[in-house]
This record gives C-alpha cells, structure tokens and sequence, in this order.
C-alpha cells in the first residue's frame, strides 16, 4: 500500500468511527505505531483530521474528502469503465465532463488514446475540444497541446474541484456538446441521477442540456444511494456505463427506460 493509499484509507477509517486511537489504526493497515502517528500529525496540518492524546477524531474537513486523498476501492472498474467509455469518442468530437474521480478516470483514457495524437500541423480543429467545470480534469489535459480546453468559470467546490454558479452557467450557455460523461453520487429508476450538492447538480444540468448524447458513468454502489439533488431523470441519459455488480432487475428496468447499459 503506498502512503497515499494508507492516508486515504486512514480517513476512511476516521470518517466511519468518528474516532480511532492509533493501536486500532495500525493493527487494521499493519503498519507500525510510528507511521500512524506521522500520518495522523500529517492529515492534522492539512486540517482533514484533529489530533487527540493517541487517536484522532473526524472534523469537517475529513467529512468532506478531496478527491486527492479519495482513493477508490474500485480503482479496477473505474478504469473499465473509463477504457468503455473512450471507446465512444472519435477525433474533433466536442466532449463535456463534470467532475469526479470516473469522469477524471474517463478523460484520462480518452487522452491516452492514438486516434487523438498531433495530426498535421495544417490541421484547422483540434483533435479534442473539452468543455468541463472541473479543474482538476481541465489541468491534467492542459498540457496536451492538440486538445483545445474550455473551463467554465465560476466558483470552485474544494471537495470535488468543480466550479459552480452564474458565472460557470453563462459559458455553457455558448457551447455545443457532442457527448457529456457524467459522474454522479447516486442513481436509480425513480430519480435518475443526483448529486449530493445542489450547485453541482445546477451545471451538471447544463452540461445535460448542452450535450447531443449524455453518458452516465458510474460504479454500481451509486445505486444503493440516495442523493438531494437531480440532474436528470433516466429519460435524458442515452447511455450508462457501470459494472456488472448492479442487480439485474435494476438493470432490466433502466433498459425498459430506453437506457442503453454497458456492463463492464
């Protein structure tokens, strides 16, 4: 486990218990004492865990976790499910993303794809054009010269790195999406998708509305969740992407809805 592991499952631990002494912490990871206390005074600078007298307790911070301590428990699926989804692109398509770590999986996949190298240099369209709200996807593909990337602006949400409010929904006003991959915080047959967030929810919305083809993107522990917020309902998602882990009827009844499933 690398230390970036252990402090996204110490926060996990911290999160669930409410409160951990280190004992608990180090025979649960197998790791000595003395690394637990480093980690626990390192998680404490970054204010994502306070320190008691040998343990450590949640605080708002760690209620909340950055995607860049989130690691996923289904780094594996995310990844099949990001490798089905760039399967769905083709070169000059204008692509949207809201934020989350399988849209970030997605675009990751996307990029690494041949089809989207350096054409000639005469070319006139950019072999990608990106429309996304999340900071963290529009820097990982800033530095890929042949894809053009359109960041809304607005107000950025420090958990999920996502710009939100009027400032990020007049730009996507302006554009035109081939294909929007949304991730979200739950799903089902009744609501559709959702989000924990109702300001997120607003533009995920828009990049909706915006969109030619809308493909939902997800695990399938989304569908044991519920969430306040919607984004929209099954009638507007042309396809979802998740693993073979969603109950079968769910699945039979979001196909009955006219959604195409991709099981991966």
């Amino acid at each position: 486990m690398s230390r970036q592991e252990r402090l996204s499952r110490i926060l996990e631990i911290v999160v669930e218990k409410g409160a951990v002494d280190v004992d608990y912490v180090a025979d649960t990871l197998d790791v000595s004492t003395a690394t637990i206390r480093r980690d626990f005074d390192s998680l404490a600078k970054r204010q994502l865990l306070s320190r008691t007298h040998g343990g450590a307790v949640a605080t708002g911070g760690s209620l909340g976790l950055p995607l860049t301590f989130k690691v996923a428990k289904e780094d594996e699926v995310k990844e099949r499910i990001a490798a089905a989804a760039a399967q769905m692109v083709s070169r000059h398509d204008v692509i949207g993303f809201n934020g989350g770590t399988t849209t970030a999986a997605v675009a990751r996949a996307i990029v690494a794809n041949p089809v989207f190298a350096p054409g000639d240099p005469s070319e006139l369209q950019p072999a990608l054009t990106v429309v996304t709200n999340a900071l963290n996807i529009a820097t990982e593909l800033t530095v890929r010269f042949q894809i053009k990337i359109v960041v809304t602006g607005g107000v950025a949400r420090q958990q999920s790195f996502e710009l939100t409010g009027p400032f990020a929904e007049e730009v996507l006003k302006e554009v035109n999406i081939d294909i929007a991959f949304i991730g979200v915080d739950a799903i089902d047959t009744f609501i559709g998708a959702a989000a924990v967030h109702e300001d997120e929810a607003r533009i995920n919305r828009q990049i909706v509305a915006r969109a030619q083809k809308v493909v939902v993107v997800t695990d399938s522990s989304k569908f044991s969740k519920r969430a306040f917020a919607s984004i929209c309902p099954l009638s507007e998602i042309d396809v979802l992407i998740t693993d073979k882990g969603v109950d079968p009827k769910t699945a039979d009844e979001i196909r009955a809805a006219g959604v195409e499933i991709v099981l991966v």
